[in-house]
């Protein structure tokens, strides 16, 4: 399991995975730039880039690549059995990148900062990446957008990224050569969007934070259509709880977790398999505590464990996934610097 720290000198902190779902230390790794561990005007202290997917893994587990907020670069780490090895650091093609996406040998790249962008790169076998020219696109709402996500879909065709301010979801179709298309306005079903995920068959589950105005907390879903226009099937689906941000959903794509940071809560949602439709399962399927400020989450590849940021990023909470959908705490790991955020296991 891993973390970034986000500090002004960068890494990333390995943990390894008992049996169990418990995390021994297995030290830190340095990215090679600069984190941004100051929350940006507008953000809540303990959320300082205030995104999903700062840090993800490649596919086939090669590779970690991670954000240098401020540094406006993006790492490439080799997963060894000692640890990690830095394959390189690389321009993002923006300021102040804020989350990362990948599939297959194509990964792309969103940039908050300055004039919000999503930029695409090649990944080579070795983990470098390559700058894709014509692949820059921007943000329907520019300098206001507030951005916090972007992601694929499951065959890569489509990218989407949430922005806060605008209450709307950019998305872009990805042609044959990797190339995302000038941006699609879809508004959101509710207000503040944030972070999201695509399941199995290709539904999009979003949270809504509704500016954290307390137990105003929704999700909703989406279809989307070849020309990347999406359908909302289900429209903000209450929970009753407080600033909805992060996303996963399990592997069999029929559950999804949802971290409500202003009330230090996880929810869970059953996705519908045929329909992507969502139904409540339980408002609080796991209580942090009202300090927790309980964030980014991460599945491990099983989705039998969850992993999720406390704390202003000093602590990772670990969780047992139940056959039932329920969660069970069995670890909490202290000792990272605040202002950590970015989370990725397998």
């Amino acid at each position: 399991m891993y973390v970034l720290t986000n500090q002004v000198e960068n890494t990333v902190a390995v943990f390894r995975r008992g049996a169990d779902g418990t995390l021994t230390s297995a030290g830190e790794f340095s990215t090679g730039g600069a984190g941004d561990p100051v929350a940006q005007p507008g953000d809540p202290p303990t959320d300082p880039l205030a995104s999903q997917g700062a840090l993800i893994l490649g596919e086939g587990n090669q590779f970690l690549f991670a954000v240098n907020a401020g540094s406006n670069q993006i790492s490439v780490l080799q997963i060894t059995s000692s640890g990690l090895n830095l394959i390189g650091v690389f321009d993002s093609g923006g300021v102040r990148p804020i989350s990362l996406t990948v599939h297959e040998n194509l990964l792309y790249v969103l940039n908050e900062g300055g004039t919000p962008n999503i930029t695409g790169f090649t990944v080579a076998d070795d983990g470098t990446l390559t700058p894709l020219a014509g692949s820059t696109q921007p943000l329907i709402g520019g300098t206001g957008a507030d951005p916090a996500q972007v992601n694929f879909n499951p065959d890569g065709t489509l990218l989407t990224v949430t922005e806060k301010m605008g209450n709307r979801l950019d998305t872009y179709t990805v042609d044959a050569n990797g190339l995302a298309s000038p941006p699609i306005d879809n508004t959101s079903s509710g207000m503040t969007p944030f972070g999201f995920a695509f399941n199995n068959p290709g539904f999009l589950v979003v949270s809504e934070a509704f500016g954290g105005t307390p137990n105003a907390s929704a999700v909703s879903s989406y279809s989307a259509g070849d020309d990347g226009v999406l359908s909302v099937i289900s429209a903000s689906v209450p929970n009753s709880q407080t600033a909805a941000c992060w996303v996963v959903i399990v592997n069999n794509g029929q559950l999804a977790f949802v971290s409500n940071t202003g009330s230090g809560t996880i929810s869970s949602y059953q996705v519908g398999a045929g329909d992507g439709a969502l139904t409540l399962i339980n408002a609080v399927a796991a209580d942090g505590g009202p300090d927790s400020a309980l964030r980014d989450m991460a599945l491990n590849n099983s989705s039998r464990f969850l992993y999720v940021q406390a704390a202003g990023g000093v602590e990772v909470r670990s969780f047992r996934v139940e056959q039932d959908g329920s969660l069970t705490l069995i670890d909490t790991d202290a000792g990272l610097p605040f202002g950590a955020q970015g989370i990725a296991a397998k």
